[in-house]
């Protein structure tokens, strides 16, 4: 019976993406950003529960992938997909209905992300490319700043350039040869943690400062901090 749990937990994140996608195509991006934050801490808990039980299964690794391109691969591109048709009429000439498939992007490369980590036997405690979760709530987050943020944030994130930048840079993210931690911790000892701790402090920190406009920061942060324990260890 216990072995059945994760993947329960695995079949609500993909319910929690498939929700995200309805109110997304009702044009109703804060509450698909919403339902993105469920799905990431059910994707966090199903591999948590699996470790805890002991419950591992192959099932439950094809399972957990099919649902993460769900939540964390069709759901983002949709969302910029969205956020791009509401940027102008036109860009570079083009109808913004056309240019804004470009947002799709970052669903063709989450899923070579997740093809690929499924087969890389380096990420079993370290990510190489930014995980799918990290990118979608960047891209989630967006609509909560623009819900609660002022006209600045509207003019720097509904802009064309930014958005088709931001797609290109996120996709590449994804696939990019980039050791990233993992918030994983085998115990409470700060040598060995150091980084993480470092990360949970700043971000902390952030949203109380800024809240919302807090979490893109926090995935930005997330990679620099990456990058600076890989120049450290290098």
């Amino acid at each position: 019976m216990k072995k059945h749990i994760p993947n329960a937990i695995t079949c609500l994140n993909l319910f929690a993406g498939c929700l995200a996608l309805y109110f997304a195509f009702k044009g109703q991006l804060v509450y698909t950003a919403y339902l993105v934050g469920i799905a990431s801490v059910l994707d966090f808990l199903d591999g948590m529960v699996a470790r805890v039980l002991g419950a591992y299964s192959e099932i439950g690794k094809q399972l957990d992938s099919l649902a993460d391109m769900v939540s964390f691969g069709v759901v983002p591109g949709t969302i910029m997909f969205i956020l791009i048709q509401r940027t102008a009429d036109t860009f570079l000439g083009f109808p913004i209905e056309t240019v804004a498939f470009f947002g799709f992007l970052i669903t063709i490369f989450s899923a070579l992300r997740l093809a690929k980590f499924n087969i890389d036997t380096r990420q079993t405690t370290s990510f190489i490319g930014l995980p799918t979760p990290a990118c979608t709530i960047f891209v989630a987050s967006l609509p909560l700043v623009l819900e609660h943020g002022d006209l600045a944030h509207y003019a720097v994130i509904l802009n064309p350039w930014v958005l088709v930048i931001l797609t290109m840079l996120l996709s590449y993210l994804l696939v990019a040869e980039l050791p990233l931690f993992a918030l994983k911790f085998k115990n409470l000892n700060w040598q060995d943690n150091s980084v993480r701790f470092i990360f949970l402090i700043l971000s902390v920190i952030l949203v109380a400062l800024l809240k919302f406009t807090a979490i893109p920061l926090i995935i930005v942060l997330y990679i620099v901090l990456s990058i600076i324990k890989k120049t450290s260890h290098s």
